[in-house]
């Protein structure tokens, strides 16, 4: 397959309703789009990163330049005849964080050009060791007030799902007044995690412990800011209760989760493919964590548009005993797609293989060139 050039898209994908968390309050996801055109033009194959400065310290300018210089490399396959081209020039890549969402647009455009050429679906590039071929995901419900709280519940109730991610702050009050909310809703039949993104010490989190009992939360993901070396007193004393401690913007590459796992605060790790560097990555951090039996879950960050889910769900396909699956909220979280197919889950997070080539859906031109920022776009074409 003869690659030609490649367009970088930077776009914003308006969501539905206001999204927010402890570090920020969102209208929309601010991704970044890479078309590999191929062939003349007949094979068109896209990837999606999705940068945020708080867990990769990357920005959609960073990704462009990032990818801008990844094409000019000796080594780039302009001729790509087979995927061990793609594996050896991501391998070939630095391994720090700060480019990993530009590796993972990259690396999903080329696999999705290749799929489609090959008439092949993504997934089969990949060992089905631990494949599975039905996920179940869940639902996550933003940092809001109780009636917005109360809503989201109800209307995740009845679409049947029962594992719920809560996103919490540094009030109190409010933390419980959510905790309360799903309760009240679910009674006892939920699988609770909660979200912290970051923003809590050592007090704060012991403060939380009381609430985490009456609620019966299993999971709390990234309680501690990730350069925090001063939350092993809470860390213990939190697992001690029998709460689950997940590492994620901890989490970013191969190193960070050899670290984490030396380090023991940590009894799980989020892998999300835009923060872990695409799919080549993130499995080789769960191929790690499966050697040295650390739970993992398979995560996405909010706002990916059908490009993203698409490939996550292919992650989560190839990982049976993930604990957990997020992602795949299309419908529920954006006003406009770039992709022609919905990939959200269906009812109760059901959700299996997709049909067709490469990602398995096709991209709106009209959609992504609308979403798009025109004044930011790069073209580069075969040196």
């Amino acid at each position: 397959m003869r690659v030609e050039k490649l367009i970088i898209y930077s776009v914003h994908l308006p969501f539905s309703f206001e999204f927010s968390h402890s570090l920020r309050k969102r209208l929309s996801g601010p991704n970044v789009v890479v078309e590999v055109v191929a062939e003349g033009g007949s094979i068109r194959g896209y990837g999606e990163g999705a940068p945020r400065t708080y867990v990769t310290e990357e920005s959609q300018a960073s990704v462009c330049r990032s990818v801008s210089g990844f094409a000019q490399a000796r080594h780039f396959p302009w001729d790509l005849d087979d995927v061990s081209q793609v594996w050896g020039f991501i391998d070939s890549l630095p391994g720090e964080k700060i480019q990993n969402s530009a590796i993972c647009a990259l690396e999903i455009s080329l696999l999705d050009a290749l799929g489609r050429y090959e008439d092949r679906y993504i997934l089969d590039y990949f060992s089905k060791d631990f494949y599975t071929p039905t996920v179940y995901y869940g639902a996550p419900l933003p940092l809001a007030g109780r009636d917005n709280i109360l809503a989201g519940c109800k209307a995740i109730r009845e679409m049947g799902i029962r594992k719920i991610k809560l996103k919490l702050g540094k009030d109190f009050s409010q933390n419980q007044e959510i905790l309360d909310s799903a309760c009240h809703t679910f009674g006892a039949d939920y699988d609770l995690k909660v979200d912290v993104n970051g923003v809590w010490n050592g007090d704060m989190a012991l403060r939380h412990l009381p609430l985490f009992r009456k609620y019966r939360v299993r999971v709390a993901e990234q309680p501690f800011p990730t350069d925090d070396s001063e939350f092993a007193e809470a860390a213990g004393l939190i697992k001690a209760s029998g709460v689950a401690l997940m590492a994620d913007e901890s989490a970013c590459t191969f190193a960070d989760v050899k670290k984490l796992d030396r380090e023991g605060f940590y009894d799980m790790v989020n892998v999300r493919l835009s923060k872990c560097g695409g799919l080549r990555r993130s499995l080789k951090i769960v191929d790690y964590l499966r050697e040295n039996r650390v739970a993992f879950q398979i995560g996405c960050h909010l706002g990916e548009s059908g490009l993203l889910s698409a490939a996550g769900r292919i992650l989560s396909l190839l990982c049976r005993d993930a604990v957990y699956h997020d992602g795949c909220y299309d419908a529920w979280l954006l006003k406009e797609n770039i992709t022609c197919e919905d990939v959200s889950f269906g009812w109760g997070g059901k959700a299996g293989p997709l049909r067709g080539p490469g990602l398995g859906v096709d991209t709106n031109p009209r959609n992504l060139e609308s979403l798009s920022d025109r004044g930011a776009t790069v073209t580069i074409s075969r040196p």
